[in-house]
């Protein structure tokens, strides 16, 4: 009896966490939205000036990214007079500085040791005298209008922080490592919006997201997921987190599976290491419809879910033999199970061929994400690690 339990709370567990949560979401954000019309707000501001605002990029050996990023930065639609760019370079050892120099309009500052992202966010924040300050990966691209799409967000003053929209951009040619973190992000990107419909986002992408400036709060310098934690301090703080898919920023993928792994285990590490220090938001009776987003979209896929999904096929070959009929509901399931590790192992042999079919990546990338949260944990107890700067390479 304890296995049939098991068996089925864990399944219950591995549905609600990648389906019924979606589900239970869009029927939340239809039924309850939050009673603030961001969109007529938007609509009544379009002739108010836009405010200041600083344009905030960490850097660690970026040169070969800079003049394409800056070329970017000088195109967005937003008035020169009210936009501060500010490089922070954190002990870069290329000729960064050497290029930016060039731009007058560009202030730089930074370490001439290599202190961790998360350090270089730290000591930024310093020079940032604009009410609001929008921060941005050196190696995407934004698009025109985002800058003023996310000031807008903020005539909502129960908003913290905004998020915007990450897209991977790929070609015909690129691998698993591209198409599945784009299938991924797609997904990603539906539940933000629901989440932000019905109360709040949960957590902002690096790429690019903003916050008020007076609500940042120094964070330790070995935070991993420092997007994520500055965006749900200022959650845990009272404020909601918006999203909006109109402003986004566009990078390439992973070169491939391996650098994607990389990537992956830092930040389920991140992941293990944010759940420990935002305790506090696990108290529903406290923080209410935000503890419960919290927990259903991250905490259950960065602790439990994925021991649950890993424990489903043994425990289904187990009840499944012990049951007299063969035509079961567990073999049922084990089978099922036995065709989706497959088309894993077919995309897992297939993820450097550009051809590769959704039928077999998806389950492969989705097996592999589950699986570097395990090794997540690893990484963050026994690898000695300098807050967010190893970076996975990019095509």
């Amino acid at each position: 009896m304890s296995l049939h339990i098991i068996f089925w709370s864990a399944l219950l567990l591995v549905l609600y966490t990648y389906i019924g949560y979606a589900i239970l979401i869009y029927i939340l954000a239809r039924l309850f939205p939050y009673p603030i019309s961001i969109k007529e707000r938007s609509q009544n501001s379009d002739a108010n000036e836009p405010p200041p605002l600083t344009l905030f990029i960490t850097a660690y050996n970026e040169s070969a990214v800079i003049p394409e990023k800056m070329l970017n930065c000088l195109e967005l639609d937003y008035p020169p007079d009210k936009l501060n760019i500010l490089w922070v370079i954190d002990g870069s050892t290329d000729d960064s500085h050497e290029l930016l120099r060039q731009y007058t309009m560009v202030e730089v500052v930074g370490s001439v040791l290599r202190r961790g992202k998360t350090a270089a966010v730290n000591h930024g924040m310093e020079y940032v005298k604009t009410p609001i300050v929008v921060f941005s990966d050196a190696n995407c691209l934004l698009n025109a209008g985002a800058l003023k799409i996310i000031a807008r967000q903020f005539d909502d003053p129960t908003i913290g922080c905004v998020s915007g929209e990450k897209r991977v951009a790929f070609n015909d040619d690129d691998t698993v490592s591209s198409k599945g973190e784009g299938a991924y992000w797609k997904y990603e990107s539906l539940l933000k919006k629901l989440d932000f419909e019905f109360y709040s986002a949960v957590g902002a992408a690096g790429e690019l997201f903003a916050v008020r400036t007076e609500l940042f709060a120094t964070m330790e310098e070995d935070t991993l997921l420092d997007d994520f934690m500055l965006s749900m301090r200022i959650a845990q703080k009272g404020y909601r987190i918006a999203y909006t898919a109109d402003a986004y920023a566009v990078e390439y993928g992973s070169l491939n599976m391996e650098e994607e792994g990389k990537r992956k285990r830092r930040i389920a590490a991140g992941g293990w290491q944010s759940i420990g220090r935002l305790l506090p938001l696990l108290n529903g009776f406290k923080f209410g419809k935000l503890s419960f987003q919290y927990i259903s979209h991250r905490v259950l896929r960065w602790s439990v879910t994925p021991f649950a999904l890993f424990a489903l096929f043994p425990l289904a070959a187990i009840l499944g033999y012990r049951c007299l009929s063969p035509f079961n509901v567990f073999s049922v399931i084990f089978a099922l199970q036995c065709v989706f590790y497959l088309c894993a192992v077919l995309g897992y042999a297939m993820r450097n061929d550009p051809n590769s079919s959704k039928l077999f990546y998806i389950p492969y990338y989705f097996l592999f994400m589950n699986i570097n949260v395990m090794r997540g944990i690893y990484y963050l107890f026994s690898k000695r690690f300098i807050g967010g700067w190893e970076k996975s390479q990019r095509k």
